[in-house]
Order: C-alpha cells, then sequence, then structure tokens
C-alpha cells in the first residue's frame, strides 16, 4: 500500500517514550514500556478467561447495535477500559502485558461481528423472496470462523512493516486511544484523571443521545425550511454528527488527513450528487437496479448518494486498493520469500528480541494451505452443492481477495481507525457473482454462494484491519506478538460462535425485514446481489468513474484511499472528523514555545482518547439496553427541528470543553 505521510502532532505522548508516535532518526532505538528483555505475565488463566469472556459479551451486543443502526462500534477501547478496571479493583500489580491480552482477545468480537453483519444477514433477508433458499448456523459460524482465522495468517507476514518499519508514520487512531487507557491504568495519579473526566463527559454526552434522545445526534441543513428547499431543489445538503466519539477520533487523526478525507466527501455531496441531478434529473435510472421507479430529480440528495454517487466511492476504493497492491508488491512478494525461505529448511534469524518474535513463517504457510483446504470442503459439500469447477473459482476468488485486500484494510486501520471493509466486500460481492454467473452457478444457489463467499472476504478483511490495532499497541507497550497472535485463534472461535448464534436470534425474533433491524449493509448486498445473480447488470460506468478518480489522484500524488473513502463514509460522519482536525491544530499552534504546543497536544489527545472510550462504552450500555427493549427516547421530539438546534449548542459546548481542557497545563 503506497505509505502517506501523516505525522503525530506532539512529541511526547502521555506515558510512553517522547519516540513513541514520531519517526526514529538513523541508529535510534525504541523502548517499549516493557522491556524486550523480561518476561512478562502475559498469558495465563486470568487473561485468557477475561478476554473470552469480553469476546462473547462485545460479540453480542456489537451484533446487535450494528444489526440495529448499521454502526459496529469499536470493541477495543470499552474492553481496554475494563481490563483496567477490573485490574484496579483486584488490586493486581503489573498487569499490564495481561491487559493487553486481554483487549487483543475480546477485539476479536468487533471485527468477527463486522464481517458477518454486513454480509450473512442478507441470506435471511432473500430466503423471504426465495423460499427454496437454506440458511443454517453452521454456513454463518464456519464462513466467519474460516475468514476469521485467514485474517489472522495473511497479515501477520505484514505486522513488522506496518508496526515497525513504518513507525511513527501512520497516526493509529484507534491504538492511541486504547493504549492510552492501558497506559493510564498502569500509571494512575495524573495520567488517569484527564482520561478518566473525558471519558466520563464523552460517554455520559453520547448516552444521553443514544439512549434518553435530549437532542438529535446530527445537526443538518434541513433545520428551517431554505435549507429543506435547497435539499429538495438544488440537492444540497449539510450534515455532521455531534457525537463526542466521533469528535475525539477526529482530534487524533489530524487535521491533513481529515481534510483529505472530507475533500472526498465534500466532493460526492456538494459536486456530484448536484451535478447528476442537473444533467440526468427528468430520467429515470435504473440499469441496475430495476426496482428504481423515481426520477433523479424527485430523489432526495441522500437517496442520489446511496443509489448513484456512492458506487464511484466504491471504485475510488477499489482502484486505491489495487495501486497499494502494486506499490507494496515488493513486501508481499518478500513475505511470501521469507515464508518459501522456511519451508525449504532455512531458519530465519535466532537472535530475534522478544517483542519481535512472530509465529514461524512455516506455520502461517501450513495453517494457511490448511484453513484454505477447510474452505474448500466447506464450499464442495454445503454451498456448492458438490460442484468442482464453481469451488475451485470460488476458492481462487475468496484467497486471492483476501490476501491481496490485507495490506488495504491494514492501512485504512492504520490512518483514519475505519475499516473500509463493506465497501471491499461490495465489490467482492459483484466480482464474485459476475463470475460465478459466468461458469454457470445462478440463481438462488448462486446467492446463497457469493454471500458465503462474500462473508469469508469480509470477515477476513475485517480481521487483518483489526488485528494491525492489537499488534501495534503491542509494539509500543512491549507485548509478544507470538502470544497476541497464538490466542487470536481462541478468540475468533468464540467470537464466531456467538455470532451466528445471535444473528439467528435476532432473526427469530424481529426479521431483518421488519424495519425494527435495518441492518442496512445486509439488505444493501441483498439489493445489488439479487439482480447479478438474474442477469441484470452493475454500475460499472460509476466504478469505472471512481477508478479513473484514484489514478488521476495518485498521479497528482493526493492520497487516493483517502479521498476515496471520504466519497463512501457519509457526510455527516466525515465532518466531525475536520472539526476534531481543526482542534487538534488550534490547541497545538497558539503558543510560540514549541513545547506547551506540545504539552497542549498531548493533553489533548489524552481528552480524545478518553471521548472516544467513554462513548464508545456507553454505546454497549445503549445497546444492552435496546436488547432488553428499554426505550426511552421521544422520536416525535427527535424529528422536531429544535433537536438539531440544542444539538448544535451542546456539540459547541462539547468543542469549547475540548479545547479549554487541552489548553489548560499545570504550572
Amino acid at each position: 500500500m503506497s505509505t502517506y505521510l501523516v505525522h503525530y502532532t506532539q512529541e511526547k505522548p502521555t506515558g510512553l517514550p517522547e519516540n513513541a508516535f514520531r519517526p526514529l532518526k538513523p541508529g535510534e532505538k525504541y523502548e517499549p514500556l516493557m522491556s524486550p528483555g523480561k518476561t512478562y505475565p502475559e498469558v495465563n488463566f486470568w487473561s485468557v478467561t477475561w478476554g473470552l469472556v469480553m469476546a462473547v459479551i462485545f460479540s453480542a451486543a456489537a451484533a446487535y447495535l450494528g444489526l440495529k443502526v448499521g454502526q459496529v462500534f469499536e470493541a477495543a477501547i470499552p474492553i481496554a477500559i475494563i481490563a483496567v478496571g477490573i485490574s484496579s479493583a483486584t488490586k493486581r500489580k503489573g498487569a499490564l502485558g495481561e491487559n493487553v491480552m486481554i483487549q487483543s482477545i475480546g477485539a476479536c468480537s468487533g471485527v468477527i461481528v463486522a464481517g458477518a453483519i454486513f454480509t450473512l444477514p442478507a441470506l435471511y433477508i432473500l430466503q423471504e423472496k426465495y423460499p427454496e433458499m437454506t440458511v443454517n448456523f453452521m454456513q454463518m459460524f464456519i464462513s466467519s470462523l474460516l475468514g476469521g482465522v485467514l485474517g489472522i495468517l495473511f497479515l501477520i507476514p505484514f505486522r513488522k512493516y506496518f508496526v515497525k518499519d513504518k513507525h511513527g508514520e501512520y497516526p493509529f487512531p484507534e491504538a492511541t486511544a486504547s493504549t492510552q487507557v492501558l497506559v493510564s491504568g498502569e500509571k494512575g495519579g495524573d495520567q488517569a484523571k484527564p482520561l478518566l473526566m473525558a471519558g466520563l463527559v464523552g460517554g455520559l454526552y453520547d448516552f444521553i443521545v443514544g439512549t434518553f434522545g435530549w437532542w438529535n445526534e446530527n445537526f443538518t441543513s434541513r433545520i428551517c425550511g431554505w435549507g429543506e428547499t435547497i435539499a429538495d431543489k438544488f440537492k444540497l445538503v449539510f450534515k455532521i454528527n455531534t457525537g463526542a466519539a466521533v469528535l475525539g477520533l477526529g482530534y487524533i487523526v489530524g487535521l491533513k488527513y481529515a481534510a483529505i478525507i472530507c475533500a472526498g466527501s465534500l466532493a460526492v455531496w456538494w459536486i456530484i450528487v448536484p451535478g447528476i441531478s442537473l444533467f440526468w434529473g427528468d430520467q429515470v435510472l435504473n440499469a441496475w437496479n430495476p426496482d428504481i421507479t423515481t426520477a433523479v430529480r424527485d430523489m432526495s440528495p441522500e437517496l442520489i448518494f446511496k443509489e448513484y454517487a456512492k458506487s464511484i466511492g466504491i471504485g475510488g476504493i477499489a482502484m486505491a486498493g489495487i495501486i497499494g497492491i502494486v506499490r507494496s508488491w515488493g513486501i508481499i512478494k518478500s513475505a511470501v520469500s521469507l515464508a518459501a525461505s522456511e519451508m525449504k529448511g532455512k531458519k530465519a534469524e535466532e537472535n530475534v528480541e522478544r517483542t519481535q518474535k512472530d509465529l514461524s513463517m512455516k506455520i502461517i504457510a501450513f495453517g494457511s494451505l490448511f484453513t484454505l483446504l477447510l474452505v474448500v470442503l466447506f464450499f464442495y459439500f454445503d454451498v456448492m452443492q458438490g460442484n468442482i469447477l464453481h469451488t475451485v473459482v470460488a476458492i481462487l476468488l475468496v484467497a486471492g481477495i483476501s490476501f491481496l485486500f490485507t495490506t488495504v484494510a491494514a492501512n485504512a486501520i492504520a490512518i483514519v481507525g475505519t475499516n473500509p471493509v463493506s465497501g471491499m466486500t461490495l465489490m467482492t460481492l459483484i466480482l464474485a457473482s459476475v463470475i460465478m454467473v459466468a461458469v454457470g452457478l445462478k440463481g438462488a444457489t448462486g446467492m446463497v454462494a457469493s454471500l458465503v463467499m462474500g462473508g469469508v472476504v469480509c470477515t477476513a478483511l475485517s480481521m487483518a484491519g483489526g488485528f494491525i490495532t492489537d499488534l501495534k499497541i503491542g509494539y509500543w507497550l512491549g507485548s509478544t506478538p507470538k502470544k497476541q497472535e497464538s490466542w487470536k485463534f481462541l478468540g475468533t472461535l468464540v467470537s464466531a460462535a456467538t455470532v451466528g448464534g445471535v444473528i439467528m436470534v435476532l432473526n427469530d425474533s424481529y426479521g431483518f425485514t421488519s424495519g425494527q433491524l435495518a441492518a442496512p449493509q445486509a439488505n444493501a448486498m441483498a439489493a445489488v446481489i439479487d439482480p447479478l445473480m438474474n442477469g441484470v447488470g452493475a454500475p460499472w460506468l460509476l466504478y469505472g468513474i471512481g477508478a479513473a478518480l484514484a489514478l488521476v489522484l495518485t498521479f497528482c500524488k493526493v492520497p487516493a484511499l483517502a479521498f476515496a473513502l471520504g466519497m463512501f463514509i457519509p457526510l455527516e460522519l466525515n465532518l466531525p472528523l475536520l472539526v476534531g482536525g481543526a482542534i487538534n491544530w488550534y490547541v497545538t499552534s497558539r503558543s510560540k514555545d514549541e513545547a506547551v504546543n506540545n504539552a497542549r497536544g498531548e493533553k489533548g489527545t489524552l481528552l480524545a482518547s478518553g471521548f472516544i472510550a467513554g462513548g464508545a462504552l456507553m454505546g454497549v450500555v445503549s445497546a444492552i439496553m435496546r436488547y432488553c427493549d428499554i426505550n426511552l427516547i421521544h422520536e416525535e421530539w427527535l424529528a422536531n427541528p429544535m433537536s438539531e438546534l440544542v444539538s448544535l449548542v451542546a456539540y459547541l459546548l462539547l468543542i469549547t470543553y475540548l479545547v479549554k481542557a487541552s489548553m489548560k497545563l499545570k504550572k
């Protein structure tokens, strides 16, 4: 993947060595908190048990919330908070290594959930239309498990590149927030206080919005009559999510990268969407979706984005991924060569320090081949119903896409903390559907095959992106990668079983077409795959426009993946990144004393981490309350434009708190 030089804004991150977040100077070495030359408690009954408990709890909560509102909260941060809290409550000394392991095992929940709920519920959605389709627990469990295992095995050869070789060149926003939680819990004192306070503020803020609905979670230009008119007539709309967690994420990402993302988002929402309405307003563009019967000018900006403009972002993400694969081909080749070398009996470097020990390439190679063999058997005996040709084509697609796009997923997480896995999976489904139709697999059987294939790929890419976060946390703090990698498989097993069961229960309780559980990604996958498997084409023109745009951006030395991410992710989730990045710039540039600016930036990062942590943790609580049918939100009030005005006022107060608290330093 192409290297985006997004340097961290501070010289001395709180609680970590001063060179933790900047590129190392020639001859300089990074020394983590846990010394490479010593052995620390990491894997024991305590850490494994709590890690698995976290995996079960967060898999269930994340699956419900993700299917309800379409957003999967990141489990790594709240799990880190809980691990620190349990260690403190039980007065365990030197529990940093154990807490990293609890976080690493438990974090399997979020990535497995993301991989599963984006695709597998579409099986139930399509089953209502095609009763001959069969869906069972084992299909969901095995596809999630095998996809997760592939993601782990395919990522490990790239760990050194992303985590060590490119030290300081990626911001790793989620890993930063999780690390701050773990470090503050270990050191306590002055570091824990601002983090705790920000966590309380951010958590309470997001909890009020998510549970009580005192104000709207978004502020839009539709708040007044002229804004509604502009949206309807000119297809121009302004939206911003006013949540604390997203604001904190923007601060950690920084102004430079946030600006690139927002540039992509604004290009779609303020140029492409109005442009489509202007040039094709009187036409019904339904060549790739026969269900569309409305002329473009009669559509809302949101619907134009969903049906047309979003596909340009998907094409951009896919091309950015291909460009990244070409540019990182040397890394891929090196990893494969190392594995081949060990397979021939040659030993890798023996005197490797503890903090750089991975599972051997021989284990990774044999493990990958064995897992792919299991996928072949799964496809042949279950999904493809004994057809050898279909099985061979399917495994080639799954293995090739999963391996090649591993670096894309890891790079996206390393830069912005958001994995474009749903976009890459949608592209996988489209390719899989077109190719499977070409080899004779159509109809309901073809839909099941393509969705299961997409589920394996989606989970693999989701795992690759999430696991790089865990490994970066371990690198900063001094954990043993080999132990993280080994026990990740057990967390994946438990999470896959939990998610499969939860999806079945939720379908039986609510159904995914009733409206009670929106399952937006799965519904999108079902909407795309249905016409493809019945002879209707995909929006290749829109994908091609996005791909061409990615090529132009790359030629102009603009990060194409960043821009395409902005085109794919909704506007309301991109603008807060720009606000957070602007706060970062403001806080770190007000003083003529660089040391003061660095100290303010450091404290701001701690507070932003608290916002993310508190918001994520309260998201779990809100999910549990929703699961228990506790609904305290007044929908009538949220439909009132005044709720958006209150939202803006609350957001401005939150921004003021972050700025003032970051700039206030002890003498």
